[in-house]
């Protein structure tokens, strides 16, 4: 197995763009996507199109392609990004991010957006107040419970992040193509941040099934991130344009 993993696309084709270009240039010809796929204020349509030409082995959804899908959606969100979004993407795209599953089976990996029983819990980090901390391994495990792959792929924090469980699992989430920050208010108020405007993927290659078989290599990419951020501006989004300018985000109130 030789796959670059994708997840938190949120419609920046620019980042994708640069991601798949730099995986091409590794000799990866395949592709998982780990869902939150076109949701934001930058170029949904395109980058549906574009994820359309690709070999994309695996994709399930995140929660905010169902923010996308869902009428009306079940979870918080901005009425003028959602709108935008589904205007921009029209019903064909609607009906592919609807028909994605929540968790699948690749090989020997577990693909999954958060958790395999909900697309809105991070599954490696704890969040408290102000932050996220990495989750202690026997609670991964504990979330984990009944899996039996020993490779998990999860996306959800934009956190690029590979962990080793107690149980001897292999956790990867290999951060965010499209949004290398953001600011939440549940569960918690918190902030995830990258610390740079890089798009980031992990190469993921061999068999976690094997001792020493797997290796797990997190990229960045640096890409025009300014445009992507005057994008978001323009469409009235500036704390998505100062996440895609800097890679920081602070916690909200």
């Amino acid at each position: 197995m030789k796959l670059a993993v994708l997840s938190d696309i949120h419609g920046n084709v620019l980042a994708l763009e640069a991601v798949v270009a730099d995986a091409r240039a590794q000799g990866v010809t395949r592709f998982a996507n780990l869902g939150d796929t076109l949701y934001g204020p930058l170029w949904p349509r395109e980058t549906y199109e574009l994820l359309r030409r690709l070999d994309v082995a695996v994709t399930v959804r995140g929660n905010q392609d169902r923010d996308v899908f869902e009428d009306p959606p079940t979870g918080p969100v901005d009425p003028a990004t959602r709108r935008f979004v589904r205007d921009a993407i029209g019903p064909d795209a609607i009906d592919w991010l609807s028909a994605f599953p929540a968790t699948a089976a690749w090989g020997d990996a577990l693909v999954v957006h958060g958790t395999p029983d909900s697309d809105t819990t991070y599954l490696l980090e704890d969040v408290a107040a102000g932050g996220a901390s990495l989750r202690a391994g026997e609670a991964i495990d504990g979330l984990l419970k009944g899996v039996a792959e020993p490779l998990v792929l999860c996306g959800h924090s934009h956190v690029a992040r590979c962990v080793r469980t107690p149980a001897g699992r292999i956790v990867v989430n290999p951060g965010s193509v499209g949004l290398p920050a953001y600011d939440d208010a549940a569960p918690l108020p918190h902030a995830m941040q990258a610390g740079s405007p890089h798009a980031a993927y992990a190469l993921v290659e061999g068999a976690a099934s094997s001792p020493g078989g797997l290796t797990v290599r997190h990229v960045r990419v640096l890409y025009d991130h300014d445009r992507a951020a005057t994008r978001a501006k323009e469409n009235g989004r500036d704390d998505w344009a100062a996440w895609l300018a800097t890679g920081r985000a602070v916690v909200p109130p």
